[in-house]
């Protein structure tokens, strides 16, 4: 019966392939019987075939792979699936071929009919839009899965401090923001995440401040969780790092805010004023809050950012996030340019 639905998935994954390189082309097979689903991607492949012609690229091929993470449920008529869809989009611009990576989540249900199985239903927690939600209890400690479920992880190592960059920090000197530096550790880690510090269900922010420190941002740290940038990891359960480290719209203030040392940054009116290693923030909602955060790792023929995320992870996507699920009309960006000397 497993490879029976699951010809089924490889059918949807094809179709999501396609539609990436050719948005707006009506799929010649499909098993998707989801109207809900359907109909956003009518509206999603029109809005996507026009941001191609806006930005001048020409689609040159997907390559889309997917794994299985976990049957929740299967019975002799249903399944449901928890899957990972890697991406990998190629296209040219301005004579130069990009290639951008995105790994999703989604939950699928597939049902038996008359000569096969079909894909009912497509459900996306787009965890982008969301906050940071840590759980700290007596050992062990808890964590929410994307999906809701409770999940028990084991205690993380002992706490990690990078004691090179606090002892270059300790004084009056400055020292060097290292860009280079700062988006090569962002394209080691995109996808999985590095294992010495804690990963968040919504792990943007954590990723960038790791890039930051990787390009020798120097760590603050006041011990409150409130105030400065630094992250120490557990102690027993406790959670030890401050919220501008791990919460998108935290370090948004943070980064805003007059430092007479330690992380600076300015704010910069365009996204062609950015660098290497700089940060993109998001407002999907329009409303001052701040709930992603991307860091730039390289750029397109026509010199646009390309990004590194995490949560949704991301490699070299181009920087306005407009086929992302979690974008809206009400979208507002925030574009910080990291101090040289920090």
């Amino acid at each position: 019966m497993e490879q029976q639905w699951k010809k089924s998935l490889y059918v949807y994954v094809d179709q999501l392939n396609k539609g990436r390189v050719a948005p707006g082309t009506a799929p010649r097979n499909t098993t998707i019987r989801d109207p809900r689903y359907l109909d956003e991607q009518k509206a999603r492949s029109r809005r996507i075939a026009q941001w191609y012609s806006r930005r001048g690229v020409t689609p040159l091929r997907g390559e889309t792979g997917v794994r299985t993470i976990r049957t929740v449920r299967q019975t002799s008529v249903e399944v449901v699936a928890d899957v990972a869809l890697h991406s990998a989009f190629y296209y040219e611009k301005g004579g130069m071929t990009h290639r951008e990576d995105v790994v999703e989540s989604e939950r699928l249900t597939f049902a038996r009919v008359k000569g096969g199985w079909e894909v009912v239903s497509v459900e996306r927690s787009v965890p982008e839009r969301n906050a940071v939600r840590t759980f700290v209890e007596t050992e062990p400690a808890v964590r929410m899965s994307q999906w809701g479920e409770v999940l028990t992880v084991p205690q993380p190592s002992p706490p990690l401090l990078n004691r090179r960059v606090m002892r270059g920090a300790s004084g009056n000197r400055e020292v060097r923001y290292r860009r280079e530096e700062a988006a090569a550790y962002a394209d080691l880690w995109w996808k999985e995440g590095n294992p010495e510090f804690e990963i968040f269900e919504v792990d943007c922010t954590n990723y960038v401040s790791q890039c930051l420190f990787a390009g020798g941002a120097p760590i603050n740290y006041t011990g409150k969780r409130e105030t400065g940038w630094w992250y120490k990891g557990y102690k027993g359960a406790q959670e030890w790092w401050s919220f501008s480290w791990a919460v998108s719209d935290s370090l948004h203030r943070h980064l805003s805010g007059n430092h007479s040392s330690g992380l600076r940054a300015e704010i910069v009116e365009r996204p062609e004023q950015l660098m290497l290693g700089d940060i993109i923030q998001y407002d999907w909602d329009g409303n001052g809050h701040y709930q992603h955060s991307t860091i730039v790792t390289a750029f397109d023929a026509g010199g646009m950012p390309l990004v590194n995320a995490r949560t949704v992870s991301s490699r070299h996507r181009f920087w306005d996030y407009k086929d992302s699920y979690a974008w809206t009309d009400q979208t507002a960006y925030r574009f910080f340019h990291i101090n040289d000397y920090l």
